[in-house]
């Protein structure tokens, strides 16, 4: 049985449609052409790091900062509160005749733990905004992204674009001069 190479198709449900290129330069400007022509949900894939493929494809959100941001917030604020509460309200001890809301003892506890709150959201934010960890990704599904860490290059389409219709989206691809386009299983 023969087919095609610009098919593969998969019955079930779809991750989305994979197509392959041969250079990094034919990728970006893929990239370009199918964020231009409205698709908003894409990904790519290259063995190397390729200079403004992230911007090419439309990621431009990056929501690590203020995930670090309210992690140090809560860190510095709940560092103080614990401190004032145990200070002021439950011990209160006269120690030297400060007053018990002493707000310049509480400065290194707080730093300290807003720097811990801050690093530690930004692993486990990253983590969490990145998908991981992830075993498995549909992408594995097809047998020609083995090929992705070698010397291939692969633009997906996922399913869940809004402009996304099967047929639409496999004619549009072809005419960006793909090697393969390959259906992505779920």
């Amino acid at each position: 049985m023969t087919t095609t190479p610009l098919d593969f198709t998969h019955n079930g449900p779809v991750y989305g449609l994979m197509a392959e290129f041969d250079t990094a330069q034919e990728l970006m400007d893929a990239a370009h052409k199918t964020h231009q022509a409205g698709y908003q949900k894409i990904d790519a894939y290259s063995p190397f790091p390729v200079e403004g493929l992230a911007e090419a494809i439309g990621f431009h959100k990056n929501r690590v900062p203020l995930v670090v941001l309210i992690g140090g917030l809560i860190g510095g604020i709940s560092a103080y509160s614990l401190q004032y509460w145990v200070a002021a309200v439950t011990y209160p001890t006269n120690v030297g005749g400060r007053p018990y809301h002493s707000w310049p003892a509480f400065i290194v506890v707080t730093f300290e733990l807003t720097i811990l709150f801050a690093g530690l959201s930004a692993v486990f934010g990253m983590l969490a905004l990145n998908g991981l960890p992830m075993p498995y990704h549909p992408v594995f599904n097809v047998p020609e992204f083995a090929k992705a860490s070698d010397n291939k290059f692969f633009l997906v389409v996922f399913s869940s674009d809004p402009q996304y219709y099967t047929t639409d989206t496999r004619s549009f691809l072809s005419t960006l001069g793909p090697r393969m386009i390959a259906e992505v299983p779920s």
